[in-house]
């Protein structure tokens, strides 16, 4: 193995002999054995899984956001156990000198009065939200869950670069990373003593559970939804733990206490994990131009009835300049040194720390004062002293001196590097670690791991993921063998819960789904029909074509492409209503969707009109069918499947109320009649159950009245019916509710036509009431 250390960086493989350190040798000596050949299989599993699963991340830029791949490096950081148990103990004590300094910036103020924090920093401060200045969190913790970015110096010694307190993120990739990376490394991490992940997440999770305030309660996690960079995290988590995901909108605060607007109506819900900065969370009294608050949420905190984790207000721990003030702070308050340090950091708002900024220009970084992130993650915000030109320096030196308070100098650090596999070889690359802390009922614990933040170059500043860095999982390595846990019960007895709640939002998600997906599918069918008829006749003026290419431009779909725009619509909107709903959908059936989509997206301009469209559209239909089934087979039969079912059965009804409508009139060319049987996949069915030829008869009864044909409208009606039978509230007082009313007259009005009567205008008027029993749905469970 040729792998050489940076000068001037520490490494965490090799030490400072550059002989392999005693925590890597097992893992070394493993995947020496194993030729480029095998490595570059065993990395294809890992990336596999993680594509298989639908981990990705939002990278921001000048065109917009856009979805990434999970930008994973294969090759774990390893850690000695011995090392992190004093990591681990000074994370302990830097959280608990967090939850101190919030608790006093927010009620007694001490640590200003006493001159031990700059007024400047906390008045001045965006993340300062005096709404919440002498509101006691419940529970009386204002810190549940943070997580510290640190780096080891050339010296060897771990420091702090940043606190995490507003709403950590990552601990589901972190997750992750550990499932990808064992799926590489299975037989080498079977035999390496590495410490699990799960008891940690367990620990919290029966945290979060002990701070229910009634038992019916509901504890869920606080996304700002799809567009956040994380949001594949949020869901991830929820999924996880078996806790609801929710949005601003989804609650509501009544009679000052938090709600949840479900299909059963608001249910009370008293833990929230925040994922969402705090400031947006209640937009009556923080940031009024907050879109994914709820309102009334800071007077829920003054009554006590939800604890947030973490709580609001906390994202002030987070300000850069206060890593200058820890040390002081840190033996005030606890009588302590600090056990970790932070980066030398200096608040260029006091003369003598101004000046000594401005002498050392050359070794600092200098960055916003208020800035919550680290130098290397902030976008470019900071400059490197070092790399300014003479004009540059000038001006930055007036600036320090003419707006000190608004900034920081900063130490440069040369981070550690690990190991990375880059062109056939191991390569050393610069790296921060992000561990987690997590409150549970023994106090703080420390996650045996995290993940590694690994630049793509030797520059630190290359470090950031939104700039280029990679993530690596992190093995700390025992002696000993060490338990295996998970977070299934150990008990031989068991309690079977029911499925939580269902939210009104994702319930509407569900039925969209549903909708979108049984409209891309009647398309297709019709779409296949008229290809496989154009390939015979190469004619789109052969009157059969002519006719169904004006119902389908009635429908808004055209022929110029051959995936049309509209269907395109359709598997995208599908796509989106899934995203939104990415703690109930299986991985499976997100692959699945995802698939479908980017085989459309292929076929939309490279398909020609005749066999080759006909043939993308079986393709696609199959795909389709691939999607049904795994929802069909594999998803629980609970509220949330109903509403997907609801919305892929009054589809499929409005598709062939319409269809009927028009291909059985007495307009329709020959043909229409036969086509209608191919559309609706019943042609074989036609000919074992009537002894006559095609008639507009026959064909009513098969697909409009056969209640047994999962094609006919009547079968659509009945499984509404059944479905919309078990719904919340579907009997109110032995009566029946509207939407469940409707159904049942729709249904029975069907059920007693005969082909005779199926006119035209009756067909017309079931589309009308179709959309009418849409509607009222709607109004009933989705408001």
């Amino acid at each position: 193995m040729s792998y050489r250390a940076l000068p001037g960086a520490a490494d965490e493989m090799l030490d400072n002999n550059g002989a392999i350190r005693p925590v890597w040798q097992r893992f070394v000596n493993s995947i020496d054995r194993l030729s480029e050949h095998e490595l570059h299989e065993r990395f294809a599993r890992a990336d596999r899984y993680l594509r298989d699963a639908g981990v990705f991340y939002r990278a921001y830029g000048a065109n917009g956001s856009s979805d990434r791949a999970w930008p994973f490096s294969h090759i774990p950081v390893l850690i000695a156990e011995k090392e992190w148990q004093v990591l681990a103990e000074g994370l302990v004590q830097r959280a608990n000198l967090l939850e101190a300094v919030v608790s006093d910036i927010y009620n007694d103020n001490r640590l200003v009065q006493e001159g031990f924090i700059p007024p400047q920093l906390i008045a001045g401060n965006p993340e300062f939200l005096r709404p919440l200045v002498g509101i006691k969190p419940a529970g009386g913790h204002y810190l549940h869950f943070c997580s510290f970015e640190i780096g080891r110096g050339p010296d060897g010694n771990w420091w702090v670069l940043a606190d995490r307190t507003q709403a950590p993120s990552g601990a589901g990739f972190a997750l992750e990373n550990r499932v990808a990376t064992t799926r590489a490394f299975s037989d080498i991490y079977a035999e390496t003593h590495v410490h699990r992940l799960a008891s940690f997440f367990g620990a919290f999770r029966d945290a979060l559970q002990s701070r229910k305030q009634h038992a019916d309660d509901r504890i869920a996690v606080l996304s700002p939804g799809p567009a956040n960079e994380t949001y594949f995290e949020h869901a991830y988590i929820a999924r996880y733990l078996g806790i609801m995901l929710l949005e601003g909108e989804d609650l509501a605060v009544v009679n000052g206490r938090v709600m949840v607007r479900t299909v059963a109506g608001l249910k009370p819900i008293s833990v929230l994990w925040r994922r969402l900065d705090a400031a947006y969370a209640d937009p009556l009294e923080l940031n009024q131009n907050s879109h994914i608050g709820t309102p009334g949420m800071v007077q829920a905190l003054r009554n006590g009835a939800v604890t947030f984790v973490n709580a609001l207000g906390s994202g002030i721990l987070e300000t850069r300049a206060l890593l200058a003030f820890m040390p002081t702070i840190c033996h005030h308050l606890l009588g302590e040194d600090l056990a970790l340090p932070s980066i030398a950091t200096w608040w260029c708002g006091q003369k003598s720390e101004r000046e000594q900024v401005a002498r050392n220009l050359d070794r600092m970084v200098i960055g916003p004062a208020y800035s919550r992130l680290p130098f290397f993650d902030d976008s470019g915000r900071s400059q490197l002293g070092a790399s300014l030109s003479k004009a540059q320096r000038k001006a930055m030196l007036e600036r320090i001196e003419a707006e000190g308070g608004k900034l920081v100098g900063q130490e440069v650090v040369t981070l550690s590097t690990t190991p990375a596999f880059v062109d056939g070889k191991l390569t050393p690359r610069p790296m921060s670690l992000r561990v987690y802390a997590a409150r549970t009922r023994d106090g703080w614990q420390i996650m045996p791991g995290g993940f590694a933040r690994i630049g793509s170059g030797d520059d630190v500043s290359a470090i950031a993921m939104q700039s280029g860095g990679s993530a690596a999982d992190v093995w700390i390595v025992s002696e000993k063998p060490v338990d295996r846990t998970s977070l299934l019960p150990a008990e031989e007895s068991f309690t079977r819960n029911m499925p939580g709640s269902l939210p009104s939002r994702a319930a509407d998600n569900l039925y969209w789904l549903g909708r979108y997906i049984e409209r891309a599918e009647g398309a297709l069918r019709i779409l296949r029909a008229w290809h496989g008829r154009f390939a015979e006749s190469a004619d789109p003026e052969q009157p059969l074509l002519a006719y169904v290419t004006r119902y389908l431009s009635d429908l808004d779909v055209d022929m110029k492409h051959g995936v049309p725009e509209s269907m395109m619509r359709n598997i995208d909107s599908a796509v989106y209503s899934a995203s939104n709903i990415r703690d109930r959908f299986s991985p499976d059936g997100w692959l699945a969707l995802t698939d479908l989509a980017k085989t459309a997206r292929r076929f939309h301009d490279k398909v020609k009109h005749g066999d080759d469209a006909a043939h993308a559209m079986t393709i696609l239909l199959r795909k389709l069918a691939g999607f049904a089934g795994l929802v069909h087979e594999n998803m629980y039969r609970f509220t949330g499947w109903r509403f997907l079912t609801v919305g892929r059965f009054l589809e499929r009804g409005l598709h062939m109320t319409r269809l009927l409508g028009h291909m059985s009139a007495d307009a329709a060319p020959d043909g229409s009649l036969d086509m209608l049987l191919e559309i609706g996949d019943n042609v074989m069915t036609h000919r074992r159950r009537y002894n006559v030829n095609t008639a507009k008869l026959t064909v009513t009864d098969l697909l409009a009245l056969d209640p047994l044909n999962p094609r006919s409208i009547l079968f659509q009606l009945n499984e509404i019916r059944t479905e919309l039978e078990q719904l919340p509230n579907a009997f109110v007082n032995g009566q029946m509710s509207p939407l469940y009313r409707e159904a049942m007259r729709l249904h029975s009005g069907l059920a007693v036509m005969t082909p005779e009567t199926m006119t035209p205008e009756i067909y017309s008027t079931l589309e009308r009431e179709l959309e009418k029993l849409s509607d009222i749905l709607a109004n009933t469970y989705l408001g």
